[in-house]
């Protein structure tokens, strides 16, 4: 009776997720814990979106809409694709999906069958594996730790990729990590996989705009066009214009794999939202200017973030490359005791350790596939992050052995 189908009980709970609700759970309890685990700008969604879904709300733009987005809004992404990655989509080889988390289920979940393997390099994002073993596929992980940038070598990428393999997922700028793949990369990878044609290539650019490096951001189907048929490029609207509650993600790609993913989509969600898609089409269409102006931001809190925390003993942090997230190397944590004697023995360990002694939330590396080593965001003010940097060096200070 009390049975859950073989698919559900392949995956795990999202570790992010559950640590933002943890951190919930313990502010409604009156206890002073920073929070570090959202993924969330905290900026506001701009003015001019917001008054975008109003008028569509006055306008009564409050009806079904085709199954994978308006036809304003899926024409915007295009524009998007050409304006910025040089990507040429028609309407019709873009979809909308309730968030870019369901667009990347969609597409795996249509595409990926019992047998089919699908190379995701480590460290991840928490949900690529639990939706490839969602879809009944195999997860085939490459580590790339901080001595490599977190990013793999074209001779690593030849050694997956097997008669099985299906997909290769590319994360740049990464989460959880902010490593980003340059041009070079880039066509390096393009160059192993112009050998094996049955393998397809999903990027995931959700963090395209968040973006440090002094070349410009690019994707690996504008830097290998003759692989654009094997492409699908994947973004959304969470990140850059923080939108996060609004979830509006959207791809382009293949026509064959759009229409599996609208079938798909045709018996779950439906549409995405009518007025967050009138919102997102508003945001995409209007003014990009602000976009740097945060980056700034974003900037200077990571600039602030990696140089406080690599002060922290047993602490080595990379400086990413986009993203807003820092990913540190907590080896040197690792067999310590804290002051009431517990054993560091995990980065799970480490993490419940700030907790506890710093009421600081971080999530643990090995919610991302790469130990020992945790994640923490740094989208949110430069006050707070510098006393949550603070309590974690007097943490780490703490630990004796």
């Amino acid at each position: 009776m009390n049975r859950i189908s073989a698919a559900v009980a392949r995956i795990q709970p999202s570790a992010t997720l559950a640590m933002t609700q943890r951190v919930g759970e313990l502010k409604r309890a009156g206890i002073d814990i920073i929070g570090l685990s959202a993924g969330e700008p905290d900026f506001d969604t701009p003015d001019f979106v917001k008054e975008a879904a109003i008028a569509a709300i006055r306008a009564g733009k409050t009806k079904y809409t085709d199954v994978g987005g308006t036809v304003e809004l899926r024409e915007a992404v295009a524009a998007k694709f050409a304006r910025d990655n040089n990507l040429t989509y028609s309407r019709d080889d873009v979809i909308v999906g309730t968030g870019g988390k369901h667009v990347l289920f969609n597409a795996l979940c249509a595409t990926v069958d019992v047998g089919d393997e699908v190379i995701i390099p480590a460290p991840y994002w928490v949900s690529y594996p639990d939706i490839v073993a969602y879809a009944g596929g195999t997860p085939v992980f490459i580590a790339a730790g901080a001595a490599q940038g977190y990013r793999i070598s074209p001779a690593q990428l030849e050694a997956a990729i097997t008669p099985a393999t299906r997909w290769l997922i590319l994360n740049s700028p990464s989460n959880p990590t902010g490593a980003a793949y340059s041009e070079a990369e880039l066509a390096a990878l393009g160059e192993v996989l112009r050998r094996h044609p049955h393998v397809m290539v999903m990027a995931d650019d959700m963090y395209e705009h968040v973006w440090y490096a002094d070349a410009p951001f690019r994707t690996i189907a504008e830097i290998c066009p003759d692989l654009f048929d094997r492409v699908l490029t994947v973004n959304g609207c969470s990140k850059a214009y923080a939108m996060t509650g609004w979830r509006i993600g959207f791809a382009g790609g293949p026509g064959w794999i759009i229409k599996a993913m609208a079938k798909l989509q045709s018996q779950s969600t439906s549409n995405p939202c009518s007025i967050a898609q009138a919102a997102a089409t508003a945001a995409l269409n209007g003014p990009q200017d602000f976009l740097e102006e945060r980056n700034e931001t974003f900037r200077e809190r990571r600039d602030m973030v990696v140089a406080m925390l690599n002060e922290a003993p047993g602490l080595d942090c990379p400086m990413p490359e986009g993203a807003f997230y820092v990913y540190p190397d907590a080896s040197g944590c690792i067999g310590k005791k804290t002051p009431a004697g517990k054993l560091i023995d995990s980065d799970a360990a480490l993490v419940d350790y700030f907790i506890e002694a710093a009421r600081v939330a971080a999530v643990p590396g090995h919610a991302f596939g790469l130990s020992p080593a945790f994640r923490i965001s740094y989208a949110t003010s430069t006050e707070v992050l510098r006393e949550a940097c603070t309590r974690i060096q007097r943490a780490c200070a703490a630990l004796t052995g």
